[in-house]
């Protein structure tokens, strides 16, 4: 498997193997049932117990500090992700023959550019949906013909 990291490019750093892996282990159903089944533990121990006030402190430092982290974890994983879809986007707008080639720097335009690209899509789109109902609509004007 290295090999293979090695022929396209730089390895992932040990900090974003180490995030991409507890997100993973985070993201299974089994991990949420383990979760759940330690608060209920914690729940019923400390009913037992009393609710000592010192368990209370240490449970809500430890689901802070979990919590916390885990907003890292998955910043990093989606943002990954977003930036790998975004270059598969990429290349699929540069292979189409015709397309705008303006679309592939997008994300790095003003909100105004945004806005007026969206304003033209919208546009076209509603094009698009014109021209088919009136398709249809003659298409179905043909086919009463026919009858």
């Amino acid at each position: 498997m290295a090999t293979r990291a090695s022929s396209r490019g730089p390895s992932r750093t040990p900090v974003s193997l180490l995030l991409s892996g507890a997100d993973t282990y985070a993201s299974r159903p089994m991990t949420a049932v383990l979760v759940v089944t330690a608060a209920g533990a914690w729940l019923v121990v400390s009913i037992v117990a009393g609710f000592p006030a010192r368990w209370e402190m240490i449970f809500d430092t430890v689901v802070s500090a979990v919590t916390l982290a885990m907003v890292f974890v998955i910043q990093h994983t989606q943002a990954r992700h977003q930036r790998a879809t975004q270059r598969k986007l990429d290349e699929i707008l540069l292979a189409i023959p015709g397309t705008d080639n303006a679309l592939v720097t997008l994300e790095h335009a003003s909100d105004d550019e945004l806005h007026s690209v969206g304003h033209q899509h919208r546009s076209i789109r509603q094009a698009a949906l014109d021209d088919e109902a009136s398709s249809r609509s003659a298409g179905s004007a043909g086919a009463a013909a026919r009858h």
